[in-house]
Order: structure tokens, then C-alpha cells, then sequence
């Protein structure tokens, strides 16, 4: 076990590397581009590393990670994210003089507040419509509805529209391999047929955009899509292995943690709910047991935690004692990186670097 302080993320070299070129893989087999989410990394390095394997861009959850990634020098972003806000069209503003910059629509009220301040500039945006389907967050109604959107922006003259996207979230919470090759086919559908009704009526929808990361490789695969956005897919989690997405041995994100208190029923470490978050599965995913899977043994449970502290407990012996230290694959990935200031980056025992949490925080 690499001896390193606790707690501290841990980044497989080898298994992200497997991770990416994987999705790469997919994407070129079934003749599609493959615009990988961010938010899951946050990481300059990864994202670089995702574009040099082949990504055509990059997804962004929010503004403030489109700033970091453009200040790298990265190029091609699309914000998966409603923006409307005055202050928040100033900085987009920006970053559309700094890079080819495409944002989420998904109310005619909204393209028409960010049609007229893009106006006063004279300058123009590339923007596709977000369709919901199934996930009921953001989104209009495929169809008709996605239509109606789409004829209101081609009347919006400093808004560009390329495409049609939806995010299929809800698939975290599917019961079983045949809901999820529902939800993943209902995903590609909302998108295939709302963008063939907006072709009808002579608006070219260029980009037809899936990509939660267990529907991916189902939606990707439906004629009519161009491209998928995976996030997760580039580390893996528990919620990942309970969906049968990943296995663990795919995982290549994990806390190593430290072994601070032995007591009678049960072992307490160092990383509480501000190192692996008191999440359980995003959406509603029932497949997890406790707080994180510890991979040196399997068979104890992180049971509750507090914040600095988390509370394991055991049926069997075990051979943990003080300062002992582990290795967590977290529940969720995503919100886990984002607790952390940097990545230990290692291969076979090696530290090998260490990455910065690029976009740590930017959560505007």
C-alpha cells in the first residue's frame, strides 16, 4: 500500500487510461463523436487526456468549469447548463471571444434573455435545445414542444442553433438491465425524433447529444445519434458496479483512508462523510451498501459516518489495527473529487504525480 497522508485521492493511471480509451473505443466503433463530461474530474490533465485519445470537446456542468478549462486552453466546450442570469452572460460573453463556446437552451423566455444581451454585442451563440427525457429536471417536452423552442430560436438573431441533447439521470435508479435498456432507448428516442420534426419543418439539427454513463453505450448505439457524453465512465464508482455498468476491479478512483480508533464492534478511519459524502446513489440507486466499498475487505461495512470519522462495522474477525490504511471505491464519484484539493496519482505502488483539482468548487 502506498504511505501516503490520509485521507487522499487516489488516481489509478492505468485504470483511467483504460477508462478513456474504452469510450473512445466505443465512440469510433459505432461511428460517433464522443464529447466527455467534466464535472466527474474537474481535472485539466484528464480532460487533456480524454482529447488527446480522440474526444471532439468537452461538457461542463457550469460556467466557472467552462473558465478554468478555456484559461487551459481547451477549445471546445459545451455548458450542459441553462444560463440566463445578467452577470453569468457577461462571463459567457467572455469565454464565447475565448473559445468556440455552446450552451444548453431550454425556455423560449431564456433564449429571448440571452438573445437580446448578446444583441448589445453584436456577437453571436451557438446553442442546442435540452430535451427531457425522463429525468423531469431541466428540459422540454420532446416533440412538439422541442419544436416550438426550435422555431423561436431560429427567430433570435444572435443565437445559432446546432443541436438537440437530454441527459438520461433517471437511469441511476433503474431496477434491473432491461429497464436500463429502456431508459437508454426512451433517451435516444427523445432526441432522434425531436430533432427529425425540427428537420421537417427545415431547421438542421447537426448534433444529436446522449450520454448519462449506463445508458451511453445503449443510446449511442440508435441511429440518428452523433455523439455521447459520458462523465463517470472515466473513473467508475459503487453506483456504476450496482448497475452492472463497471466492475470494481474498472474502479479507478478510491480514498485511501487510516485506521485511527479499534474498538470492540467495530474499526473507526479517517474519512467521514467531508472525504466520501453521505451519499448512497444518485437518483435513487438502491444497489448500495453503506458509504463506499473497502477494497482490502470487502466484507466490512462503512456503517454511518460524521464528518472526519467513518464508523466501520464487522460480523467476523478482521485484522485491521491502528494505522492500518485502506482503499475506498467512493458510492459517487463525482462529489467526492470535489472535497478533495488534489489526485495521488499512482501505478503499480508508484506515486507517479499529483493532479490538481482544477475546478474544485466552481460550482457557479
Amino acid at each position: 500500500m502506498l504511505r501516503v497522508d490520509t485521507p487522499s485521492l487516489m488516481l489509478d493511471i492505468e485504470k483511467l487510461t483504460q477508462n478513456i480509451k474504452a469510450m473512445q473505443a466505443y465512440s469510433l466503433q459505432h461511428h460517433i463523436a464522443l464529447r466527455p463530461h467534466i464535472k466527474t474530474h474537474k481535472s485539466v490533465h484528464i480532460a487533456k487526456l480524454q482529447l488527446k485519445h480522440g474526444a471532439v470537446g468537452i461538457t461542463v456542468a457550469k460556467l466557472s468549469e467552462a473558465e478554468v478549462m478555456a484559461d487551459a486552453g481547451i477549445e471546445n466546450i459545451f455548458i450542459a447548463y441553462p444560463i440566463s442570469a445578467p452577470q453569468k452572460l457577461k462571463k459567457l460573453l467572455h469565454l464565447t471571444l475565448q473559445a468556440n463556446i455552446t450552451v444548453a437552451i431550454d425556455s423560449i423566455e431564456q433564449a429571448r434573455m440571452m438573445n437580446e444581451f448578446f444583441q448589445s454585442s453584436n456577437q453571436t451563440v451557438e446553442v442546442w435545445i435540452k430535451v427531457d427525457s425522463g429525468l423531469h429536471r431541466c428540459g422540454v417536452t420532446p416533440g412538439e414542444e422541442a419544436l416550438s423552442l426550435a422555431t423561436f430560436i431560429t427567430s433570435c438573431s444572435q443565437l445559432r442553433l446546432t443541436g438537440i441533447f437530454t441527459h438520461a439521470g433517471h437511469s441511476y435508479a433503474a431496477k434491473n438491465t432491461e429497464e436500463l435498456l429502456l431508459i437508454g432507448e426512451q433517451e435516444a428516442k427523445a432526441v432522434v425524433e425531436s430533432a427529425l420534426l425540427c428537420e421537417q419543418a427545415n431547421i438542421p439539427i447537426l448534433h444529436r447529444s446522449v450520454g448519462s454513463t449506463p445508458t451511453y453505450q445503449i443510446s449511442g448505439a440508435v441511429a440518428g445519434i452523433t455523439e455521447v457524453r459520458p462523465g463517470n465512465a472515466a473513473f467508475f464508482d459503487m453506483v456504476q458496479v450496482g448497475l452492472g455498468v463497471a466492475t470494481v476491479e474498472q474502479c479507478a478512483l478510491t480514498v485511501l483512508a487510516s485506521v485511527v480508533s479499534t474498538k470492540a464492534n467495530r474499526v473507526i478511519v479517517d474519512s467521514g462523510s467531508k472525504s466520501l459524502t453521505s451519499e448512497r446513489g444518485a437518483h435513487g440507486n438502491e444497489s448500495i451498501k453503506g458509504f463506499g466499498y473497502i477494497k482490502e475487505h470487502p466484507d466490512l461495512t462503512i456503517e454511518r459516518l460524521s464528518e472526519e470519522h467513518g464508523i466501520v462495522t464487522f460480523s467476523s474477525p478482521h485484522t485491521l489495527q491502528l494505522n492500518d490504511t485502506i482503499e475506498i471505491i467512493p458510492n459517487h464519484a463525482c462529489p467526492v473529487v470535489n472535497l478533495f484539493d488534489s489526485y495521488f496519482v499512482h501505478k503499480n505502488g508508484e506515486h507517479i504525480d499529483t493532479w490538481p483539482v482544477d475546478a474544485r468548487g466552481c460550482n457557479k
